[in-house]
């Protein structure tokens, strides 16, 4: 029998291999839990929402709000760019010529592991630099604005593209050859829950590139790429696997995932799977209702390997210990079903 780490189990996976465990994937949600095979750390240097808010170094001001349940959101009608062709004048990149890259790296790291969220010899650092090409597109202009210069400007969208993109190729490797990190994740959340924000195309041309470029220098430094992009957007997963993405997050059921898996098979791993529905978030389902749910996912994309767990309900004001009861209730089960599912 051998003995693998959280981390030596979750690499496997990577690896085309089958796990000894379904492997866990966490974003700090649930600090105490069973088991994590790997955790996601964005490089402290150009954070983009400050801890509780405020502005970032590009002038966003994030605020939280109720509805997110306190998740930083750029404020309302309060955008730092209404003219695409003014961006020159607007976004500057800060200057980290002085930072040292090693003692902030570590400093991170020692920070991550005090709050209980990382344990380098047990977990694998899943690294990211930011939250995505488009993503700060829309927080620099919004929505209207930023899918209008998109559409109406592409070669001034895609010159500030390029821009961002030479700072955090910048950063990325920098903060590769600091951290040593096992997994480059990439982040851009191109989608909503419906449908994606913007066309095949669209992507294709104006994002697609920025994130090629990013996944290429992990490629380079022979580091593994996934993939975090939220909402119903699995018409942009041939792209990714062209730039070398080996997983995506959290692949929520909104897409056709059988149809992925059926596809992909092991060659993408699925990681998630799992959505909070009005049923379980009812405080009339039962334990085992729940647990049901855990084991009906696993079957369903993790019975030949290629899957890691990583869902759960965010909490909810007013609901936090109802929500955390549910959570252990779920990574419970995922982590006792999780290690007996390749032992059938």
């Amino acid at each position: 029998m051998t003995h693998l780490t959280e981390k030596e189990n979750f690499m496997r996976m990577f690896r085309g291999e089958t796990p000894e465990w379904v492997p866990f994937y966490d974003y700090g949600m649930f600090p105490g839990g069973p088991r994590r095979g790997c955790n996601m750390m964005i490089t402290a240097a150009c954070a983009t929402t400050p801890a509780g808010g405020g502005k970032d170094f590009w002038g966003v001001n994030w605020v939280p709000t109720t509805s997110t349940m306190n998740a930083l959101l750029p404020e309302p009608d309060n955008f730092i760019l209404d003219d695409i062709t003014k961006w020159h004048d607007i976004i500057k990149a800060p200057d980290l010529s002085d930072v040292d890259w090693d003692a902030m790296a570590k400093k991170q790291v020692e920070d991550m592991t005090a709050m209980g969220i990382l344990d380098r010899e047990n977990q694998a650092l899943a690294l990211s630099t930011h939250v995505g090409y488009f993503q700060m597109l829309m927080a620099f202009m919004g929505f209207t604005e930023g899918l209008c210069a998109m559409h109406e400007d592409p070669d001034e969208v895609k010159a500030l593209m390029e821009y961002m993109c030479d700072f955090y190729s910048m950063v990325e490797r920098h903060m590769i050859e600091a951290v040593k990190p096992e997994i480059f994740q990439i982040i851009d959340d191109t989608a909503a829950q419906a449908a994606p924000f913007i066309s095949p195309e669209t992507y294709h041309e104006l994002v697609w590139p920025f994130h090629k470029r990013q996944a290429d220098i992990a490629t380079e430094y022979g580091i593994p790429v996934a993939m975090h992009c939220c909402g119903h957007c699995d018409v942009f997963v041939q792209d990714w696997i062209d730039i070398g993405v080996r997983a995506w997050d959290p692949a929520q059921p909104v897409n056709d995932l059988d149809a992925v898996k059926a596809k992909y098979g092991n060659d993408l791993i699925i990681i998630g799977a799992w959505d909070p529905t009005p049923r379980t978030l009812s405080d009339r389902i039962t334990e085992e209702e729940l647990r049901q749910e855990v084991r009906d996912t696993i079957d369903r994309y993790g019975k030949d390997g290629g899957y890691a767990w990583c869902m759960g309900l965010m909490r909810s004001i007013g609901h936090e210990d109802e929500y955390d009861h549910k959570n252990w209730i779920l990574q419970d089960e995922a982590y006792r079903y999780g290690s007996e599912i390749y032992k059938k």
